[in-house]
């Protein structure tokens, strides 16, 4: 048995706080661990479950053994070698190498990647060592020990111990979890990026579509010039080929799918997982191009409030109120509220309209968990949630409260409410960690009353959720699988100008998946079939493969199928504030006469981790394909006056080319740099032509700086991030008069965000930051702006910012 020879980081590493009885002699420490996976989660708990251990819980995250024991009948180092001689290093010993290289290959850790000052795990703010060293009397192993501070961080600390451990004095250490803002899941087959957060706080992140705008990943745009709403596009499409979920939970769809990234708050989330390419098919059939979950808020460790009070220069301002506390041993809770307006005239192009709508929003969440995994093998997570939304937009001056028949001025009126009610229940089997049964289920009321200006649309939807999940192994746990059933009902009812259409959708599904775990590769297998009362059958199979030619060289290939059902109204609400005519060109289908779209997804990426200057870097470098082996075609450029829905016929495909660079230059100054190539292209009627609003390339560029903590808990924070957009296809308007016509492609465009913070201590944070500080402003972004009843008013024809320079600022109270 070797040790690790690096007494700080040892130090660092071991224990973040004590809790000791003094009459049974109990203690909780805490420990680092280094692993990666659930295997590894399994193999350590096990080693570590030695006589006189009440309780062993590690992290996957953040690699921390909680460790419980009574000491007088076991001392932490003997914990710690058992887990050692099974394959894990840790805070005092490491692995043999023969035993480390033969663990399977998703658990062979990086034995490099240990935590470092500032970096990953722990951060510290004074280390002071005494002369002694701990030893282990039987073994001989020297190891360092780590006492927590008190409150005021710089009190000299120092405990008694058993016989086996001699005393050590630490003055004014800190332990802190840092981790990556983002950070690109190693141990996940599909190619998932971990968003916590931490990355959500570079920006204003109002709500999630603003939560993306500091990733490279995701691309954020208007879509309209009226409504001023954002969309995203991964993967060179439209969201709508993203499956949107919430608490792994179906969230922005249907009815939704316009407005619905504002209905999650940014202080709400707690995290975000994105993945790229198609996803695993317990999850659905709908993901095409990715899947991104959003985590909200949740009890951790101990009860915390937290206020936050927001407002921009142009009239929006917003409060947030959030409080997560521990009921009892088992239950805890979440409140989560918010509240926003925005009550000026915001103008910034002199066109008449207003840049983005006016109006409120009132949102409330409660969550309520129960988790008793590690005695009866039960956890249960229920939620409730309220909505309202109202928003006024068109030419300035317009009066919502009289009708738009008896007035001149053009208006947009969007009035949403929206209740969900969802439960998700877990148990483990006794005995057998790798074997569990999970339950969901969700319902969801969605209600849209809305106009522009003499275009009406009314739409109700109810859905409900269902999916039932079984999973355990084969053998053991290199052999895996997943088994189970799904069903969802969607009710429709909608009014378009003075027809109703009204369909139910009823979808049974069925589903495996397979995990192979080799020395060094993974493979995952799925697939599921669905019968879908108007769609038909549908069969979707997926397949997931990781290798990992080493630690810091991983490679991903990925292909499956996604299907969906087009809701063309919902959908294209962009071009709605315009005068063209909607027509369907109907082929027999039974959605709005309409077939499904179905699509086929591959993907391959290269994941490569190096040094520079001896600090951490890493590349990625990924392309995906998607075809479109049917697909409801959303034409533009059949004529300015139109918008034409018909199936396809022909072909339709993405290229999507990516490559991220982060590196860590110095001490706290993290760089993320990408490029991104797009060749997105239809078969339209007229002929096959490039996708309307999608640039071929775009850069990216973040950087972010904090400064050391001090004493309070208080640190800077700096952040700026860089978008260069290229020219984008226009849609085809030559049939307008000159004046009303666009030329063939945008003009590139780039934008500046950036934000300052100060934590001035724990509780309190202040920040101020800019939008689109380039102040670029897309010309002539509503056409015959002068005229909005007239035959060439068009405000859907919008590639870049509306909006110009905008500062905002914003504060966070915890308490």
């Amino acid at each position: 048995m070797n040790i690790i020879l690096k007494p700080a980081v040892l130090a660092l590493s071991l224990m973040a706080f004590e809790m000791v009885n003094a009459q049974t002699q109990v203690k909780h420490e805490m420990f680092f661990v280094n692993g990666n996976c659930e295997q590894c989660k399994d193999r350590i708990e096990a080693a570590a479950k030695i006589k006189g251990v009440k309780k062993a819980v590690w992290d996957v995250q953040t690699r921390v053994l909680h460790l419980e024991y009574d000491s007088d009948k076991v001392t932490a180092a003997q914990v710690l070698r058992k887990i050692a001689d099974v394959g894990h290093d840790n805070a005092m010993y490491k692995a043999e190498d023969k035993v480390y290289n033969n663990l399977v290959a998703c658990c062979l850790y990086d034995r490099n990647d240990v935590p470092k000052e500032g970096q990953n795990l722990i951060e510290t703010q004074a280390f002071k060592p005494s002369e002694n060293s701990v030893k282990d009397e039987h073994e001989g192993h020297s190891h360092a020990k780590v006492e927590a501070p008190t409150e005021a961080g710089n009190e000299h600390i120092g405990h008694n111990h058993s016989s086996e451990e001699k005393s050590k004095d630490i003055e004014g250490v800190k332990i802190t979890k840092v981790g990556s803002p983002t950070a690109l899941n190693k141990n996940e087959v599909g190619l998932t990026f971990n968003i916590n957060s931490k990355e959500l706080l570079k920006a204003a992140c109002c709500n999630l579509s603003e939560s993306f705008e500091t990733n490279a990943t995701v691309d954020v745009s208007f879509s309209n010039a009226v409504t001023g709403t954002k969309q995203l596009k991964m993967l060179g499409l439209d969201q709508k080929y993203t499956s949107l979920t919430k608490e792994l939970l179906p969230e922005i769809r249907g009815l939704a799918s316009a407005y619905g990234m504002n209905f999650i708050p940014g202080k709400w989330i707690g995290g975000i997982q994105l993945t790229k390419g198609g996803s695993t098919v317990t999850n659905g059939y709908e993901s095409i191009t990715g899947q991104i979950n959003t985590e909200l808020l949740k009890t951790h460790e101990g009860d915390a409030t937290e206020l936050n009070l927001y407002a921009d220069a142009e009239g929006r301002a917003e409060a947030n109120i959030t409080h997560t506390s521990q009921l009892n041993a088992h239950w805890s809770q979440s409140i989560l509220l918010h509240g926003n307006s925005t009550f000026s005239d915001t103008d910034m192009n002199h066109d008449g309209f207003l840049d983005r709508p006016k109006g409120s929003q009132l949102n409330a969440t409660y969550l309520l968990n129960f988790n008793d995994l590690d005695h009866s093998g039960f956890g249960s997570h229920f939620g409730i949630n309220f909505l309202k939304d109202e928003r006024t937009g068109g030419q300035v001056g317009f009066d919502k409260r009289t009708p738009q028949k008896d007035q001149d001025l053009y208006g947009v009126g969007i009035d949403i409410s929206r209740f969900q009610v969802w439960n998700k229940t877990g148990y483990v089997f006794k005995g057998k960690p790798y074997q569990s049964l999970g339950w969901m289920n969700q319902f969801t009321y969605h209600q849209q009353d809305s106009f522009f200006g003499l275009r009406n649309y009314f739409g109700k939807q109810n859905t409900f959720y269902s999916n039932l999940i079984f999973e355990s192994i084969l053998g053991n746990t290199n052999h895996k699988y997943k088994v189970g059933a799904s069903y969802m009902l969607d009710t429709y009812n909608e009014d378009y100008l003075t027809q109703n259409y009204k369909r139910n959708e009823s979808v049974a599904g069925a589903f495996a998946e397979y995990t192979l775990t080799g020395l060094k590769y993974t493979l995952v297998a799925g697939a599921r079939v669905d019968f879908h009362n108007l769609a038909g059958t549908q069969f979707t199979p997926r397949l997931n493969f990781k290798y990992d030619f080493s630690p810091k060289t991983i490679l991903r290939l990925s292909a499956g199928r996604g299907f969906r059902t087009a809701n063309i109204f919902a959908e294209s609400q962009a071009y709605f504030a315009s005068n063209r005519k909607i027509e369907i060109l109907e082929n027999g289908g039974k959605i709005y006469g309409l077939n499904p779209e179905i699509a086929w997804n591959y993907g391959v990426s290269l994941q490569q981790e190096f040094k520079i200057f001896n600090r951490k870097s890493s590349i990625v470098a990924d392309f995906f394909r998607t075809d479109f082996q049917d697909q409801v075609i959303t034409d533009l450029d059949y004529s300015a006056q139109k918008i034409l829905f018909y199936n396809l016929e022909g072909k339709s495909y993405a290229n999507s080319l990516q490559v991220q660079w982060d590196f860590t230059p110095i001490k706290n100054f993290d760089v993320r740099a990408a490029y991104k190539y797009y060749d997105v292209n239809t078969e339209y009627i007229t002929s096959l032509r490039k996708a309307p609003f999608m640039a071929k390339h775009r850069g990216f560029l973040n950087l972010a700086y904090k400064t050391n903590t001090n004493n309070k808990g208080g640190f800077w924070n700096f952040d700026t991030t860089l978008n260069i957009v290229g020219k984008q296809r226009m849609p085809f308007t030559q049939n307008n008069p000159a004046q009303f016509q666009l030329a063939n492609y945008s003009d590139a465009y780039a934008t500046l965000n950036a934000q300052v913070s100060k934590n001035i201590n724990k509780d309190i944070r202040i920040y101020l930051g800019g939008e689109n500080l380039t102040n670029y402003k897309q010309k002539n972004a509503i056409l015959d702006a002068k005229n909005p009843f007239g035959n060439y008013f068009d405000g859907g024809m919008v590639y870049g910012p509306i909006m110009g320079i905008n500062a905002y600022l914003g504060v966070d109270f915890k308490f």
